[in-house]
């Protein structure tokens, strides 16, 4: 007679029982209509495809919704962090701090201007720049300070804000996991000196790349605009509207200009900004509810007075709690069909980081202890509730079945 071997339905994919999913969920992904597509059509019918109307629509629009007297758009993220440091003034000799647990292009867009990333800790509870430990790194050669909002959570801005003031320095918020995030009853846009944000296809809103700097300080806006256009004063439809042909490069800038097609989609995104933030604020609570009752996970902090975007869903595992470490979990998630990713190897672990600077690794114990612990779950506004479900659904299977 022919033996038989069953599987409990408890058994992890990895080691050969069902996925909780039949299909993969990616950890983010992009939500496009109809009329987004329309709007983009539209520009393609029109006379401007890069520098036209629908940028200075979109500025406008972004500076309502942020709060800010000013907007200006760029190529990508990055590309708007390099604008912001350069406008700061951010030259060979100086220092601006920054936090380790960022992607690499906050603390490289110092590296753009010459200058030199020093790195502060971060806080254990919210993994944002720790105001003590930047006020300990603050130099004479420090010109500015450059949080981060980790996950969508505001970063700590009145104390980083008091210390800027104290010393003279600028803040360049990258808030490019915020938007639509709120610190102490203000919008993060209208709060620091600068504030940089993304429209990368995981984010709140997206155009495919893209990024915008939104300021109160007019000199720093004519500056960012100069920048993003070669340098130069005017730009082409300003020339056309006045029918003039003459110009003039006044400072050293880039081809980081944001063309109207993709404008007009940012423009039907914004429209959905709202909605796509109260989705992402109910996935978030859905998971906070579920993840409180497992010893094995840590959810993310929320402080009071913060109203977080929720770019991220970054959990840290209870290691001393399990009986395997990160990457055996990350490997049983994605067998579950869950796209969890890590958000962020810190900056300084990079090699070329390592190898500039001479980082050895233990120079900031929360931010790498953080990163040993940290998995990303799917976090999107077009995420169903069964898609929630089936995270958290494989988040217990697979860490229920490491427990100690």
């Amino acid at each position: 007679m022919m033996s038989t071997t069953s599987v409990s339905p408890r058994t992890l994919a990895i080691n050969g029982g069902s996925p909780v999913r039949a299909s993969f969920l990616p950890y983010g992904r992009q939500s496009v209509d109809e009329a987004d597509i329309q709007a983009v059509v539209e520009v393609l019918r029109s006379d401007w495809l890069t520098t036209g109307p629908k940028v200075a629509e979109f500025e406008e629009a972004f500076a309502a919704r942020v709060g800010a007297a000013h907007a200006v758009s760029f190529s990508s993220g990055t590309a708007a962090l390099h604008a912001a440091a350069f406008a700061a003034g951010l030259k060979s000799g100086d220092e601006a701090i920054t936090t380790p647990m960022t992607f690499a292009a906050t603390a490289n867009c110092v590296l753009y201007q010459g200058a030199t990333p020093v790195f502060a800790d971060v806080s254990r509870d919210t993994l944002n720049l720790d105001p003590e430990q930047i006020a300990k790194k603050v130099s004479s050669k420090t010109r500015a300070i450059l949080p981060v909002d980790y996950a969508g959570h505001p970063a700590d801005l009145t104390p980083i804000l008091e210390i800027a003031r104290r010393h003279g320095l600028i803040v360049i918020e990258d808030a490019c996991h915020a938007l639509g995030a709120e610190y102490g009853g203000r919008r993060v846009g209208s709060i620091a000196d600068m504030t940089v944000f993304s429209f990368h296809p995981v984010k709140h809103i997206t155009t495919g790349e893209g990024g915008m700097v939104a300021t109160n300080n007019p000199q720093f806006a004519e500056t960012l605009r100069r920048f993003r256009n070669h340098g130069i004063s005017s730009n082409a439809r300003q020339r056309q509207s006045a029918g003039q042909w003459h110009y003039e490069m006044v400072l050293l800038g880039f081809n980081y200009r944001l063309p109207d097609i993709v404008c007009a989609l940012g423009i039907q995104q914004l429209k959905k900004l709202d909605a796509n933030l109260a989705r992402r604020r109910e996935i978030a609570a859905r998971y906070a509810a579920a993840f409180r009752e497992i010893s094995g996970v840590i959810p993310p902090a929320v402080r009071p007075g913060a109203n977080p975007a929720w770019h991220l869903y970054p959990i840290r595992l209870n290691l001393e709690r399990l009986t395997t470490d990160r990457p055996q979990i990350f490997r049983a998630l994605r067998a579950e069909n869950i796209g969890v990713n890590v958000h962020y190897i810190p900056v300084h672990l990079h090699p070329y980081y390592r190898e500039r600077f001479g980082y050895n690794g233990g120079e900031f114990p929360v931010a790498e202890d953080s990163y040993a612990r940290l998995i990303s779950l799917p976090m999107f506004h077009g995420m169903s509730d069964q898609d929630a479900e089936d995270v958290i659904e494989a988040v217990k299977k697979v860490v229920g079945s490491y427990l100690k």
